[in-house]
């Protein structure tokens, strides 16, 4: 069966679907010998020999799911020009190829996603998809009204912002607040806070769907479960299924295709309840 070019790369784990579009139009992706510069060319997965700067991609690999805590101060990148730690250096002992799901900026904190599922990520990437929980310290204690224009969906810089369930939990010289989006514009709570004349102080990501943060500790991986990704899946309205009994829990060694060994204690925690 034939499918696009960018859906096939996408869901072998080489990128997102929109880095690769760009790869294929900047000429790094190959289809039996030849470069593909078309977006939307159409190849076979099982036959076609698909190379992306001159290595092979294997189209046929297992789906992985990551939850990470990622910590502040690291970048939500595989790479950095800056030399930044990166949320992948985070994964020791990892050997399947994966790639985070959506963004968390440099100074935020909490629950961030990784997965080699292109459909997957791609779902719970898009706007009014999944809603995404965070816990925000903000300076000072923002008024009914502030809170409100936040709850009615703003502005920002012309473009209209999804409504954001929004609820005070203190108030002082600080005050905490528990944001709930349907969207992940860039910096947008920080960006939001800044409207409403109160900036942003700390910003922690606690859910994203069904998935909690729970207790994993700052900078800690865990692989989600069968039931975890199941219900994941039809939060974000994919409805697939288990192709080639490819959704299972736990982490995978891409070379054995066997169950990697546990790591020392305190890399590989327990799981986290669902909400």
């Amino acid at each position: 069966m034939s499918e696009r070019l960018q859906k096939v790369l996408s869901a072998a784990g080489i990128c997102s679907r929109r880095e690769a579009e760009r790869l294929i139009e900047i000429g790094e992706v190959s289809v039996n010998g030849e470069t593909v510069r078309r977006l939307g060319t159409k190849v076979d997965p099982e036959g076609d020999r698909i190379e992306v700067a001159g290595r092979r991609v294997r189209t046929k690999r297992p789906h992985v799911y990551l939850a990470l805590h990622k910590p502040r101060g690291c970048v939500t990148t595989a790479k950095d020009p800056e030399g930044r730690r990166t949320v992948l250096d985070l994964l020791e002992g990892f050997r399947e190829r994966v790639y985070p799901v959506g963004r968390l900026d440099y100074d935020a904190e909490g629950l961030l996603l990784l997965t080699n599922d292109g459909a997957l990520a791609y779902a719970l990437m898009r706007p009014g998809g999944v809603p995404k929980a965070y816990r925000v310290k903000v300076k000072g204690t923002p008024s009914p009204e502030a809170l409100d224009r936040l709850r009615r969906g703003m502005a920002l810089q012309g473009r209209a912002l999804l409504p954001v369930r929004v609820r005070l939990e203190s108030r002082g010289e600080t005050s905490w607040l528990a944001l709930t989006l349907h969207e992940g514009r860039k910096n947008q709570i920080v960006r939001m806070m800044q409207a409403i004349d109160h900036p942003v102080r700390r910003l922690r990501r606690v859910s994203v769907g069904p998935i909690r943060l729970g207790t994993l500790p700052a900078g800690r991986w865990r692989a989600l479960e069968s039931g975890e990704i199941a219900a994941l899946r039809a939060a974000a309205g994919v409805l697939e299924g288990r192709a080639r009994g490819q959704e299972k829990g736990g982490v995978l060694d891409a070379r054995a295709g066997r169950p990697l060994r546990p790591l020392r204690h305190g890399r590989r925690t327990r799981p986290v309840t669902q909400a």
